[in-house]
């Protein structure tokens, strides 16, 4: 066990604990008056059912200690002028936290109405957990917290994201220890080992150890201080011991510890900046052992209450009709003293008052949580600079995400403090390699001789790998809230790991977009690639396409999802990502050699509709067509611009209107998602009563969800991956999904009256070629060199 340092031993005098103490009680009386009152705030009279909420909701269990960290970081702010902003990561947490916001002033200058006077107070209180006001957690809302917590694992990420090119700053985060037990977690404790001490700033992770979760112990909380060590220490930490019930006691061994990891911290940055030398630091990080809803009754109707999992949520519930407990709610909030802590106004006393930070250094007025503040616009080089000749659409073929590649390296270049680029071990792989051109992938621990040989390895690298998705994501979403700009890289399969973290950015977006001081943040940008269309030799477990449909579930004021079909439409596609703000935008695009159909220009125009008829591929001019083919996704728009050209070989007055989609949402109605096009518009494009043959890159059902309302959708016919697929061949697995130009063809050929007669013949033909196919690749595992090598014939 490592103790911390006494070097404040003396100068922490019995007064300056007091004062702690009395600041540390004021908090946990606001949090307890927020789970309960609505009225009656200051006690001014004997508390009565009437002053109660009638639905208790929050969580007063890890409250007590969240607080305890805060009003200790607020002293060490004020004594080195110290920028910093604390992370929350208990769940459930948030008076611990709305509590010493409340008292620095920050949250009646944003909310006026809940001012720092007795009406103020009760306004405060009434809000929590109640219709209309806010939520448990540190959502939006909360002054100072880019960290809600509503999912538990991802504070420890969070933080170092705001801690990369922030060489200033001090990341405090609490880890309650039942999110310890998660894996995104447990693998975020590895990012010590890429924290840059030269220019980054610093995390100081607090790991909160109260013993229990909502009713069951934790288990870093049941093992001895010296296999947490080992554990903590494997990870790159080195842990200071704060444990105890006694609050005086605690509030010294604290104050101790904080500074002790603070003078490690500063030791670290110092011989490094000083050095030049960027090596792998032993973090410093306090492990705080304290009483689960300390403070709090410590028995109810006789069960154990105070250190025990009944103290996770309301440890008084029955209060509206057992006066009994009433009266031990009153006691429990008037053994807090608030008579000694407020004003008769309802203000904290000025001697109180004085030891919270003032202004910016408020962590609750940090503009570095609220990162829009900050966010300066990337400098960005010209797409169109990257572009790739097409002198003839759909007759050359290029690695799409190639040039995206060398687009990355020119923004590096440019924006060399506030832009990183993150992928899990796959940007390589995902061909997105020329960035390593400028900036190396980071990478603090030990270096062999064989590194130099193509490892691309540099303790200045701001390339960020690390094969966990949850890390990554943590990181960049760190880094956007802090006001900076980031592109995230990863294989479709495997995106599903982050799921659940799109979904809370999601939600976290969409509240921001409700809260006016909350400026805006750059967009989170996600490259899918490695398709299922190209996942034909690593087979069914990686073939995967369903991340589109997480994303279609979440606010339509922040999602966003397109498919470019080539190179010159993914480059258009990612530098309009990279401008935009408040936006999750989602890019599938595959690495592979792919046709390209479009020159920049056109590109350009395309992406800027979203959709539209590509005429050169159409045979519709001048009247109605007999059939629409819609290709959504670079290999699905292969196989429709294929079909169209089988049908126009074997009948030479079919009249097919060929139809691309970039922008997925425009084919939702505009009243539903603000890229959505009108009805007139969608009739236009896509005919009122003519069959609609559409070939989308993921799960057919998904655009049938979005043109449910369209007057057409009787007509329309989704092909799309449907489950189906093992170690094919490329083509081979596009018949078996039934998204093949053969399929296509034939579904023509069934939906247009005067060819399902005339057009026998062409089924026949067309079944035996699908057939041919499928025999070739068995036989010689690959495609037929005149279907692999197909090129647009018109």
């Amino acid at each position: 066990m490592t103790a911390a340092p006494s070097t404040t031993a003396a100068a922490l005098d019995a007064s300056l604990l007091e004062k702690l103490d009395a600041y540390w009680r004021a908090c946990n009386y606001l949090a307890v008056g927020m789970i309960y009152l609505r009225d009656n705030p200051l006690l001014r009279e004997p508390l009565k059912p009437e002053h109660l909420k009638q639905r208790l909701l929050g969580h007063w269990g890890s409250s007590p200690g969240l607080a305890f960290m805060y009003v200790h970081l607020n002293r060490l702010i004020t004594t080195h002028q110290q920028e910093m902003i604390f992370l929350a990561g208990p769940g459930h947490g948030a008076p611990g936290v709305l509590a010493p916001v409340y008292l620095e002033g920050t949250y009646s200058e944003i909310y006026p109405n809940k001012g720092e006077d007795e009406d103020g107070m009760r306004a405060f209180f009434k809000q929590f957990s109640f219709p209309g006001g806010i939520g448990s957690h540190c959502t939006p809302e909360t002054p100072g917290s880019i960290h809600e917590g509503g999912e538990l694992g991802y504070s420890v990420s969070h933080a170092f994201g705001a801690a990369f090119d922030n060489p200033d700053l001090l990341v405090a985060v609490a880890v309650g220890d039942g999110e310890a037990e998660t894996g995104p977690l447990a693998t975020s404790w590895h990012s010590a080992k890429y924290l840059n001490p030269i220019r980054d700033g610093a995390v100081l992770p607090i790991l909160h150890l109260n013993g229990y979760k909502i009713n069951n112990p934790t288990l870093l909380a049941r093992i001895p201080n010296e296999e947490l060590t080992a554990l903590m220490r494997g990870y790159g930490w080195t842990p200071h011991f704060v444990e105890g019930d006694d609050p005086m006691t605690m509030h010294r061994q604290m104050a101790e510890a904080l500074d002790g990891c603070y003078a490690e911290i500063k030791a670290i940055q110092d011989q490094a900046r000083a050095s030049g030398e960027a090596n792998r630091a032993h973090w410093p990080m306090i492990v705080l052992r304290s009483p689960k809803g300390w403070t709090g009754p410590s028995e109810v109707d006789g069960h154990k209450v105070e250190g025990f999992w009944r103290a996770h949520q309301v440890p008084l519930s029955g209060m509206h009709n057992n006066p009994a407990q009433l009266q031990q709610l009153e006691a429990w909030m008037r053994s807090y003293r608030p008579e000694e802590l407020f004003d008769e106004q309802g203000r904290l006393i000025p001697e109180l008052k004085a030891l919270a930070p003032t202004g910016t250094l408020r962590m609750s007025a940090n503009p570095h949580a609220n990162g829009g503040l900050l966010r300066r616009a990337l400098r960005l080089p010209d797409f169109r600079d990257y572009a790739i000749p097409v002198e003839k659409p759909g007759t050359t073929r290029h690695m799409n995400t190639k040039p995206v590649g060398a687009l990355l390296r020119d923004i590096m270049a440019k924006n060399l403090d506030n832009f990183r680029v993150f992928g899990p071990d796959e940007n390589t792989s995902n061909k997105l390699d020329a960035i390593y051109a400028v900036s190396k992938k980071l990478w603090l621990a030990d270096y062999k001789d064989e590194d130099a040989d193509g490892g691309e390895l540099s303790p200045d690298g701001r390339v960020m790998e690390m094969l966990s998705e949850h890390t990554l994501e943590g990181w960049l979403e760190g880094y956007l809230l802090t006001g900076r700009h980031g592109f995230f890289a990863t294989y479709e399969a495997f995106v599903h790991v982050i799921d659940s973290m799109y979904n809370q950015h999601a939600k976290w977006l969409a509240i921001c977009e409700e809260i006016p001081w909350r400026a805006r943040i750059s967009s989170l940008n996600l490259l899918i690639t490695s398709t299922v269309w190209r996942q034909d030799h690593n087979g069914f477990t990686h073939q995967d396409p369903g991340f589109l449909d997480v994303v279609v579930n979440k606010n339509p004021e922040v999602t966003r999802i397109y498919l470019p079909p080539d190179v010159n439409t993914l480059l258009s596609t990612v530098d309009h990502c990279l401008q935009s703000r408040d936006d999750i935008n989602v890019i599938v695009a595959d690495k592979q050699n792919h046709l390209q159909y479009l020159d920049m220009d056109a590109a350009i125009k395309h992406c800027t509709k979203g959709l539209g008829i590509w005429g050169w591929a159409s045979s519709d001019q001048g009247g109605e067509p007999d059939a629409v083919l819609v290709g959504c996704g670079d290999i699905p728009t292969k196989e429709a611009l294929a079909a169209t050209a089988l049908l126009r070989a074997h009948f030479d007055d079919v009249k097919i209107r060929f139809i691309n989609v970039v922008d997925l949402f425009k084919i939702q109605s505009y009243g539903e998602h603000p890229h959505g096009i009108t009805d007139a518009e969608f009739d236009s494009l896509f005919t009122k009563d003519k069959p609609i043959i559409f070939n989308f890159h993921g799960y057919p059902w998904l655009i049938h969800r979005l043109a449910y309302r369209r007057t057409n959708h009787k007509n329309l016919h989704v092909r799309g991956y449907k489950e189906q697929g093992n170690i094919n061949t490329p083509l081979e697995l596009a018949i078996e999904n039934e998204i093949d130009r053969f399929t296509l063809a034939m579904d023509v050929i069934k939906r247009v009256p005067r060819l399902q007669v005339a057009g026998a013949h062409v089924m026949e033909t067309l079944k035996d070629m699908q057939i041919e196919c499928r025999n070739y690749a068995h036989e010689y595992g690959i495609d037929q060199p005149e279907a692999d090598d197909w090129v647009w014939p018109f």
